[in-house]
């Protein structure tokens, strides 16, 4: 990408979005192109349609999501799926339309079978029945992936998914039943030592294993993958199985290689937020997938690897929510 490229970054102000602003600005890269929800409703196709029409980006980084943990999937199951595949659908059209150069689409590691083997290759792809809690959400996800094989076949574009795991950082949603695991237990860890209570029950058995990574290592690695040479990037963009016979999704894995259990998460969110009390597990409580581990034997062979350690990036994030809360104040 050239420095002076337009780029539009949709879902800037999330937690991947807004890491991948960081990373072009330090980049040097002078051409950022961001809209607001108020501003630009994604889920309004004309709209969307309008926006690439008048901007006609030359890449976009496609990180716009409704997103959640387990309770915000369980509780809005329908929003998932019809938010996601309208934002999604709209996008990718749009950016055909307008001749994009280059699409980076942002899924998830749920795309995956609930007991994929481990660690999950991208071919592991529908192979077998999602995990029912963020099932919604998955096949949104899975359709986007498909959006992008069949636009690539059909119309030639390069549209490459991305399939994060689990990620935190700056900017994550603290929210106290919405969010995710990291940003649940840090806020929850940190109330827990101002109250100074004796125990903080944490969801489920604590046995499934877990890989996290920081949003900025991830963004890092969104940013190469669109700075790829043609020959290596058209190489990521799978292939036409009616033809090769073989399944190969235009997808990369984008982790850390390496996970832990829940159990030990919590422990380590315990030591970064100070608390001295007790860590009891809620068994009745769902566990979700047993084991989440990518394989990222195809992002290392690009020549990427993660860099954040999970303790750095704990408190580091556990910084930057401090930071957050006192200006609540």
């Amino acid at each position: 990408m050239d420095k002076t490229a337009s780029i539009y970054v949709a879902g800037h102000r999330g937690l991947v979005g807004s890491a991948i602003v960081r990373n072009l600005r330090a980049a040097g890269f002078s051409n950022i192109v961001t809209r607001t929800h108020a501003e630009l409703d994604l889920t309004d196709e004309r709209a969307t349609r309008g926006f690439f029409e008048a901007e006609k980006p030359e890449y976009v980084f496609m990180a716009a999501a409704k997103v959640g943990g387990i309770v915000a999937n369980n509780t809005y199951p329908a929003q998932f799926i019809r938010d996601n595949l309208a934002i999604q659908t709209n996008v990718i059209h749009a950016a055909h339309l307008a001749g994009v150069t280059r699409l980076l689409f942002l899924g998830s590691s749920c795309i995956y079978p609930k007991l994929a083997a481990q660690p999950m290759r991208e071919d592991a792809l529908l192979t077998g029945p999602l995990e029912p809690t963020n099932r919604p959400y998955a096949l949104a996800k899975i359709a986007g992936i498909e959006m992008c094989w069949s636009y690539n076949r059909e119309y030639g574009t390069k549209f490459l998914a991305a399939m994060p795991t689990n990620l935190y950082g700056p900017g994550d949603n603290y929210h106290p039943t919405n969010s995710h695991v990291i940003p649940a237990l840090l806020r929850k860890f940190h109330e827990a030592k101002l109250r100074g209570d004796a125990t903080v029950t944490v969801w489920g058995s604590g046995t499934p294993r877990r890989e996290f990574m920081y949003s900025d290592d991830m963004a890092d690695a969104c940013v190469f993958l669109m700075n790829l040479p043609d020959i290596r990037y058209q190489a990521l963009l799978g292939s036409d199985e009616n033809q090769s016979g073989r399944f190969e999704p235009p997808l990369v894995n984008i982790g850390t290689g390496t996970d832990v259990t829940i159990a030990e998460l919590a422990q380590l969110v315990r030591q970064t937020t100070g608390f001295t009390g007790d860590i009891v597990f809620d068994a009745s409580k769902p566990d979700g997938t047993p084991r989440k581990l990518m394989d990222v034997s195809l992002l290392t062979q690009t020549g990427w690897r993660a860099r954040t350690p999970l303790a750095q990036g704990l408190c580091d994030a556990y910084a930057e929510f401090q930071q957050s809360e006192s200006g609540k104040t």
